[in-house]
């Protein structure tokens, strides 16, 4: 397994945490579960893939912002 790392906006992980925290999961699951939802899409196009992940997950991406 590897770990990967990234930068993120201070305002931006303080929502993602909270977000974490009302789901119920940790920070680094709710990560892999969107990434589990590009990466487990059937081959389809990067624009379709997208706007379904968009659409799917609508809901945390306004309490993100």
């Amino acid at each position: 397994m590897k770990t990967i790392t990234l930068k993120i906006a201070d305002e931006r992980l303080l929502k993602l945490e909270a977000t974490a925290t009302n789901m119920g999961v940790s920070v680094e699951k709710l990560l892999l579960m969107g990434v589990e939802a590009v990466v487990n899409q059937p081959e389809v196009s990067f624009p379709n893939a997208m706007a379904y992940v968009l659409k799917k997950n609508t809901k945390l991406y306004k309490r993100l912002q």
